[in-house]
């Protein structure tokens, strides 16, 4: 310490950028600052999360859209969807590595082939139980579900098979002031957009998607308007099949692995995205896949992975109990 004139102790003053701070002035601010750069590093790293927890997202929101629809259409939990959503992974994955295609018509080829498989398994299991009891249709999707995951394991096999990795610009990351986001982040980000914009577009502006509307309002009503209900019902099998297949190769181009059994714990993820938005509507899927994605990197980034699954399952049973039509629906009582 330093005494003035008159004997008293004054504190040591530190010039920086022309101006004077005494020792405790200064170690405020260095607290101050270092107090900052820590929040500053947690933000970084919630931004950080909630960036990998809309890739996620994107995923399940494009799985749920085929849930949702559905439903909408015909009150029919198609579980084999999920497979479908596996097909698409694989087929992109053959595409790749067999066929040396590129991500864009590798998605185009998986994207056609899935809607095809979606049309036959509308045809071949669904169509001839149309009229029959709500659980024999459940448990004729659960069998559907289960041959197409051991008809895939016969015949690509059991094994976890790696998508070949990314090159070019399709490999760059982009640091965004400590925030590192990838190029397949952009691609899934970006193509969920896409689709997601050309299904409101089917759904809102063309003849076809008025007859989805009118079929999920009334089958009866609709079919005495002169709407081919059977068309429609298939059309909208082969709109949410061609979803699911893009999630898949999205899946296997941002994670790099596939296996036979892939689909099922991600189906079962995107129906309660589903369920959260409200089953039956489209804006409340897309939703609920982002509200389920976000919220499962951050249990993960800041609690235990281990938590995670645990976490989605208990949302959904929460919604079940206090909002049983899911955020974007309308509880109606049936008369009786």
């Amino acid at each position: 310490m330093i005494q003035d004139k008159w004997g008293q102790f004054i504190a040591p003053t530190y010039i920086c950028f022309y101006k004077r701070y005494t020792d405790i002035e200064l170690s405020t601010i260095i607290c101050i600052k270092m107090g900052l750069l820590k929040e500053g590093k947690h933000v970084e790293q919630l931004l950080q999360q909630i960036i990998n927890g809309i890739s996620l997202g994107s995923i399940y929101a494009l799985i749920a859209l085929g849930y949702t629809m559905v439903y909408g259409i015909i009150k029919l939990i198609n579980f084999a969807h999920s497979d479908v959503y596996m097909l698409g992974a694989y087929i992109g994955y053959f595409c790749m590595t067999k066929l040396n295609l590129g991500f864009l018509p590798s998605l185009i080829i998986a994207m056609i082939l899935c809607t095809l498989v979606g049309v036959t398994i509308e045809k071949v299991a669904y169509k001839p139980l149309r009229n029959s009891t709500r659980i024999a249709v459940l448990i004729t999707a659960i069998g559907v579900s289960l041959f197409i995951e051991y008809v895939t394991m016969a015949i690509a096999g059991p094994n976890v098979r790696s998508y070949p990795p990314m090159t070019g610009i399709l490999a760059k990351n982009f640091d965004l002031g400590g925030i590192n986001v990838t190029m397949q982040q952009l691609i899934i980000l970006g193509t969920t957009i896409v689709l997601m914009i050309l299904l409101q577009f089917i759904v809102k502006k063309t003849r076809i998607g008025k007859a989805m509307r009118a079929v999920s309002l009334d089958q009866d009503a609709a079919m005495l308007m002169g709407i081919n209900v059977n068309t429609t019902i298939s059309f909208t099998f082969a709109l949410g099949s061609a979803l699911a297949g893009a999630a898949g190769i999205l899946v296997g181009i941002y994670y790099n692995s596939i296996n036979p059994l892939m689909g099922m714990l991600p189906g079962l993820k995107a129906f309660v995205a589903a369920v959260f938005g409200g089953i039956g509507i489209i804006p409340g899927a897309m939703i609920g896949g982002y509200f389920i994605g976000i919220i499962e990197v951050l249990v993960s980034g800041y609690g235990n992975s281990m938590y995670r699954d645990g976490v989605v399952f208990a949302i959904l049973i929460l919604v079940l109990i206090i909002k049983p039509a899911g955020l974007l629906g309308k509880n109606i009582r049936e008369k009786v």
